[in-house]
């Protein structure tokens, strides 16, 4: 005989949650500064960005069930590092840096867990903290494979401590003209150097025409010096996207598109790298995409004849130093129909003419004196992408490999 049991139903009530205040942020008043000039500090710098992550985790919890509410409760948000954390990632600063110059010096360092490359600079424009935390978002939210990602930012006195995404390859102009063995390239095929091309014409039309913005966004650090050919595949990955916003290298908007030039003249000292200055900014200060138009169309040149931008050497008549600018050669070469003798003689020889010819008008077009003849990005783009196409055509056609792998290891 089975004996039943009496079930007992039990209601289990959960205790209540108890809130809890989050934690203040870390702030350092010995290290940190004003980011402006009079009304606000690094402390509110730090407590808006609190406030924005407090309601982004609010909207995160309530939107668990629906994924619409899910997607938009995870778009990536701007990091905000504490000064100490960089101070002690790179040592006190007494870590060797990547690279130093009268403006901007890099480390090679991890921050919470990632290797990453921390750039200091100082700020051109003092910003407002809104507009700051505004434009680390917006840059943070950009993706390109051209571009090597920002991963935030950190703020101390007057400098700024730019976080962006380890790369390991070496940067254009070393990869063109090894600083140990100047004879040696890596790019000695042309399908590389071409590709080298296309990568920074479709970086740069992205960072020109595809943010979403609403206003011209510039980048004003195009050079040799700032593109990363990684390792491998061999690519290119410009450097440096976001510093002139962050930093207030660009003129105050009035408006989404007008730029108030005259007052951003009296209250900036522009500097820039001789041989990439587009003629307008040399003489005005105005930064525009169109001379990042300029300055890609010396990297072109550099890319197709292995030369550096501007360079001095020792002249035997006078025993003085002249100056040899990459520009004028090429102009010399083109126009004098001699742009097989102007080419990189390291490539033997070895590359479609037409296309070289096509490149080369194209980079001339770019530094034009005139800004306003100067092609947009988006039409560099497409032309270059066509000669990508042509130079696989002419290496099918030869037996050239187009899948080359190589390290751009010390050697």
């Amino acid at each position: 005989m089975c004996k039943s049991k009496k079930m007992i139903s039990r209601t289990v009530i959960p205790p209540s949650p108890k809130t809890k205040n989050p934690p203040p942020p870390p702030f350092d008043p010995s290290t940190s500064g004003q980011i402006m000039s009079s009304s606000a500090s690094t402390s509110s710098f730090y407590v808006n960005f609190n406030k924005d992550s407090q309601s982004w985790k609010s909207s995160r919890s309530s939107g668990r069930n629906s994924l619409s509410s899910l997607r938009e409760a995870l778009p990536e948000q701007p990091r905000i590092y504490d000064f100490p954390e960089i101070r002690s990632a790179t040592q006190n600063f007494l870590q060797p840096p990547l690279s130093s110059s009268s403006t901007a010096t890099a480390w090679r360092c991890v921050v919470r867990g990632q290797t990453v490359v921390v750039i200091q600079r100082k700020f051109r424009r003092l910003l407002e903290t809104p507009e700051l935390v505004e434009r680390v978002a917006m840059i943070c939210r950009s993706h390109h494979s051209s571009l090597i990602p920002l991963k935030g930012v950190a703020v101390s006195g007057n400098y700024i401590y730019l976080v962006y995404e380890y790369i390991h390859g070496a940067n254009l102009r070393d990869a063109l003209r090894n600083p140990r063995n100047p004879n040696f390239t890596i790019l000695s095929n042309w399908m590389l150097r071409v590709q080298i091309v296309s990568d920074i014409a479709s970086g740069l039309d992205y960072i020109h025409n595809s943010t979403g913005l609403g206003f011209d966004f510039v980048h004003n650090h195009i050079k040799s010096s700032s593109i990363i050919v990684t390792d491998p595949p061999l690519g290119a990955k410009i450097c440096h996207f976001g510093t002139a916003e962050l930093c207030g290298e660009i003129a105050k908007r009035n408006s989404e598109s007008d730029v108030d030039v005259e007052s951003n003249r009296k209250e900036m000292k522009f500097e820039g790298t001789r041989g990439y200055m587009a003629p307008e900014f040399q003489s005005t200060g105005a930064v525009s995409q169109k001379s990042d138009v300029y300055a890609f169309g010396v990297v072109v040149l550099e890319v197709a004849s292995g030369t550096e931008a501007l360079k001095y050497v020792v002249d035997e008549e006078t025993g003085g130093y002249a100056r040899i600018s990459v520009v004028e050669t090429a102009r010399e070469a083109f126009d004098g129909g001699r742009i097989r003798q102007w080419v990189d003689r390291r490539l033997r020889d070895s590359y479609p003419v037409d296309v070289a010819v096509k490149l080369v008008r194209l980079a001339l077009e770019c530094l034009d004196d005139n800004p306003n003849v100067r092609p947009d990005t988006g039409q560099i783009a497409v032309r270059v992408s066509q000669m990508f196409l042509d130079s696989q055509i002419w290496a099918n056609k030869i037996g050239l490999p187009t899948d080359i792998t190589l390290s751009i290891g010390p050697r």
